[in-house]
């Protein structure tokens, strides 16, 4: 029960009466006198919610939400749960059977997304493919991604391009540690490779400035690495403006044009309660001041002629045009739909190729095993490429694990039912938000045995290859169904490459300084607590890191 009382709830008192103030009759009755007709059946359990305003108080008062969650369907012994956030039904999922349910068998049902702050404002007012709702625009835009931006001939043809940042990697990592061996810090290492990668299949180049002297990222590209997962961390993040509309739009607006408004603590409380607002622009007005200048150049450029040849994405996405020769994308259209390929890229490769190394310096035979392998398929003469991935399977097995138990995000994005429909025996409204637990499906203890233990060997089978993906939905490495992403192969191809290269080309230790590596994770997320930092030695003949030089 809220404690009434307490300072949290007494300092946020102006933004809820408030609230109450502007809650219309029709709201009120539909959750005080509306019964459930006799022949529906019930809501999925969950707590049972305040009037009218639901579970809001208890989420603000339960930081961060996904722990919440997933420790009240651990209490309730539930593997579906309905929470109420002002007027919208909030379902949640730890199994995978059910997920099944909703994301294969009603796949067409639940196909939307939210309409929310956050979502609004980085896919710069619902023009891209995987943050808007469903509608004409979410669908021109995932056929572009399909047809000419993430299908498998354009992924050929930036073949080069990847691998230029693959040797890339491999010689900045080199750079910190030299012959003798020395500390890396395996996250920084990760993170950039995959803003390496987009940046130059994007705009065709590795730095917006001139980057370190160390071939490390500089200013420019930290900032942007940490804007990127600052929006990702604040996405479809229980925000309160996302199940207020009204609140959502005067948040973005106060946000945006009376952005000392929202400093001042009453006003504060009311218009940006959670401060998601001033979070998330600020960190889209960093991306963009670096992202967008690129973009107005390269037309720029097309314009006057001093470009006539595609040699990145940029290039495709402005050359698009319709039957008719006028340009199918708008310049808007173009640079949002950029800043949600940086997101969608950056994170799920870095964050699995961190965890499945601590977790394999603290299980030194892992290590051992991978080596094995990478030395019996592609040899010690030349580094792993793109071809030898298919054969790496103990690699991939490693990387699938990381997914399973060290997922990127605790769900899903979010998706929104269409109608109302009926599931496992349960009524789901029209727009109730569903949200499949990454964290319930890999650690799901009915599923896995010894759940929360790293182990690799679950997912091999002898005779069949390995994928980072898993049709059942016992993990979800990335999104399926129609609303699913469409860039698995990219995402598989960066993830097994990033770890092939960091294991083939060094060998990994515990710093001297430590007995092991913790492996704790944060607690406002699900990245280590610390980022990682393994002794690293190069392992191959001295000429191929000269090679690279």
């Amino acid at each position: 029960m809220t404690d009434i009382f307490s300072p949290q709830f007494l300092s946020l008192g102006g933004f809820f009466l408030l609230i109450v103030a502007l809650v219309s009759y029709h709201i009120a009755k539909r959750f005080h006198h509306e019964k459930r007709p006799i022949d529906r059946p019930p809501l999925p359990p969950g707590p049972k919610p305040w009037p009218l305003v639901g579970s809001l108080f208890t989420l603000l008062r339960n930081k961060p939400a996904f722990k919440w969650i997933h420790s009240l369907m651990h209490d309730m012994d539930i593997e579906i749960m309905c929470l109420r956030f002002w007027s919208v039904h909030v379902i949640t999922v730890t199994s995978p059977k059910i997920a099944r349910e909703f994301l294969k068998k009603q796949d067409e049902v639940f196909m939307s997304r939210p309409f929310c702050m956050s979502a609004f404002v980085t896919s710069g007012g619902y023009l891209t493919a995987a943050l808007s709702p469903l509608g004409d625009q979410s669908k021109k835009m995932r056929r572009i991604l399909a047809s000419d931006i993430l299908s498998p001939s354009r992924h050929r043809w930036l073949h080069a391009k990847r691998i230029e940042e693959a040797d890339h990697l491999i010689r900045y990592v080199f750079s910190q540690c030299g012959w003798s061996g020395g500390v890396v810090n395996v996250r920084v290492a990760a993170q950039h490779f995959c803003g390496n990668v987009i940046r130059k299949m994007v705009f065709g180049k590795r730095f917006f400035g001139k980057g370190a002297e160390d071939g490390g990222p500089g200013p420019e590209e930290i900032e942007q690495v940490a804007a990127l997962f600052t929006t990702l961390s604040t996405t479809h993040a229980f925000c309160i403006s996302d199940y207020v509309p009204w609140l959502r739009n005067v948040s973005i607006n106060v946000n945006k044009h009376f952005p000392l408004l929202v400093r001042i603590p009453f006003f504060g409380r009311i218009f940006d309660p959670d401060h998601h607002g001033k979070i998330i622009m600020t960190a889209n007005a960093i991306i963009r001041k670096l992202q967008d200048p690129e973009v107005d150049e390269r037309i720029h450029q097309w314009a006057n002629g001093t470009r006539t040849q595609e040699e990145d994405l940029l290039d495709v996405l402005i050359g698009l045009k319709d039957e008719a020769g006028i340009p199918l994308l708008s310049s808007d259209e173009i640079k949002s739909q950029i800043m949600e390929l940086m997101l969608a890229t950056i994170d799920n490769p870095s964050n699995a190729t961190e965890w499945a190394i601590a977790e394999m310096i603290n299980q030194p035979q892992m290590l051992s095993r991978a080596w094995d392998e990478l030395d019996r398929v592609v040899g010690r003469d030349r580094f792993v490429q793109e071809d030898d991935l298919p054969k790496l399977n103990y690699v991939k097995a490693c990387a699938k694990e990381a997914f399973r138990l060290h997922p990127v995000a605790p769900f899903n994005v979010t998706r929104v039912s269409l109608k109302d429909t009926q599931v496992c025996g349960y009524f789901i409204t029209k727009g109730s938000h569903l949200l499949v637990s990454r964290l319930g499906l890999g650690r799901n203890p009915e599923v896995w045995e010894d759940p929360l233990r790293f182990d690799p060997e679950r997912h091999l089978v002898e005779g069949q290859d390995v994928f980072l993906t898993d049709h059942e939905l016992r993990l979800l490495s990335f999104s399926t169904g129609r609303r699913g992403c469409p860039g698995v192969l990219l995402g598989s191809t960066l993830t097994t490459m990033l770890l092939a290269r960091m294991l083939q080309a060094f060998t990994w230790e515990v710093p001297p300084t430590k007995e092991c590596i913790s492996l704790s994770e944060s607690e406002r997320d699900l990245l280590m607590a610390k980022p990682l930092l393994a002794a690293a030695r190069p392992r191959l003949a001295e000429h191929l890191y000269y090679r690279l030089e």
